[in-house]
């Protein structure tokens, strides 16, 4: 399933996506923007990152801040995944040190008809912080759309927090299989709108984040989850044709072939699986999206370089390659080791 875009000039990121020969290998993190960052500290103010997100000037300064700060090669949207379910009014909020919580979590029928619909209208202010990083960021640095996917989101709803075990979200696949797949279905339609917005208005690619698939065996992954996923980047493919979709999610080693399978273009690896054997599972042609374990970054210069030389090492110069973590920035990371990651990336591999 190699790539079939077609390359976009002076624009690594995109070139990379579609599997082309490019002028350096492109670099971006994920959770780039955020708490790790002096400035967003200072712009940030109180609250909840739902209400901050909903301020399109402020939203998009503080996408634009890691652009600035580290000359990374692509803009990801301050956002966060429960935005669409906060927007239809679920009732879920994203709470400080915890991540989402959702006081009355949805565990029936009756708790699903909070969840309606995603329209447009309901993210205008999303489509309005994107409008103005259209106009700001320069033409080599695309703007990324996001959006949880279906089960990661469906667990924060169903278990109400964060999770180890999923107890509440594993009961119901198991043994109400009919809400479960309405669950679902509700969920792929609130990512393919929320991506959808973000694409009218000038993204030039996404990210599924799938982030806790990992806890799902493969036999109930294909059950329960891959339809789902699949018809996300089917119905996206079929209203933005080559426009790169990324997957990824944490420990799903174990779950690659299906992960892939569901139709993106990039698959994104966490620091647990070499980018040559998911080339030797998956294709020679398979563009990749990874891996340096952030742990490396956190245990500062000298242990974060030679961890992206290994990355690197370990893509042996494919042109299908996009530099990233293989998790998303902790928020007490150095902000001085990610330039010197993106600067060291760049000599390494520009032509």
């Amino acid at each position: 399933m190699s790539s079939t875009n077609e390359p976009v000039p002076d624009v690594p990121f995109l070139e990379a996506a579609a599997g082309h020969s490019t002028t350096r290998t492109p670099v971006w993190f994920m959770r780039q923007a955020g708490r790790s960052l002096p400035e967003y500290r200072a712009i940030r103010g109180d609250g909840s990152i739902l209400d901050a997100i909903k301020q399109p000037q402020l939203s998009a300064e503080i996408t634009m801040q890691p652009v600035h700060r580290y000359g990374v090669d692509a803009a990801v949207l301050y956002s966060d995944i429960v935005v669409p379910a906060h927007a239809v009014g679920f009732g879920i909020d994203v709470k400080p040190g915890t991540g989402p919580v959702a006081q009355t979590p949805l565990r029936s029928a009756v708790d699903l008809e909070r969840l309606r619909p995603l329209v447009p209208e309901d993210v205008s202010y999303v489509a309005d912080t994107v409008d103005l990083l259209v106009g700001e960021l320069p033409h080599d640095v695309p703007l990324l759309a996001f959006a949880g996917a279906p089960f990661t989101v469906a667990s924060y709803l169903i278990e109400g927090a964060p999770s180890r075990t999923y107890q509440h979200t594993k009961a119901m696949m198991h043994t109400d299989e009919v809400l479960w797949h309405q669950v679902m279905e509700r969920l792929a339609d609130h990512a393919i709108t929320f991506i959808d917005v973000q694409l009218q208005h000038g993204a030039r690619a996404y990210q599924l984040f799938d982030s806790w698939a990992g806890a799902l065996s493969v036999a109930d992954y294909d059950r329960f989850v891959f339809p789902h996923s699949q018809r996300v980047f089917s119905e996206l493919a079929g209203r933005h044709p080559g426009v790169a979709g990324i997957h990824f999610g944490i420990g799903c080693d174990h779950l690659l072939e299906r992960m892939y399978a569901a139709g993106p273009q990039v698959i994104g690896l966490d620091w647990r699986t070499p980018i040559q054997v998911a080339r030797r599972r998956l294709g020679v042609d398979t563009v990749v999206q990874g891996n340096l374990d952030p742990a490396l970054v956190l245990a500062g210069h000298e242990t974060a370089l030679s961890g992206a030389r290994d990355v690197l090492a370990d893509n042996q110069g494919h042109p299908g390659h996009i530099f990233n973590l293989g998790h998303g920035v902790q928020p007490d990371t150095d902000p001085g080791v990610l330039g010197a990651l993106v600067e060291l990336v760049h000599e390494l591999t520009t032509t």
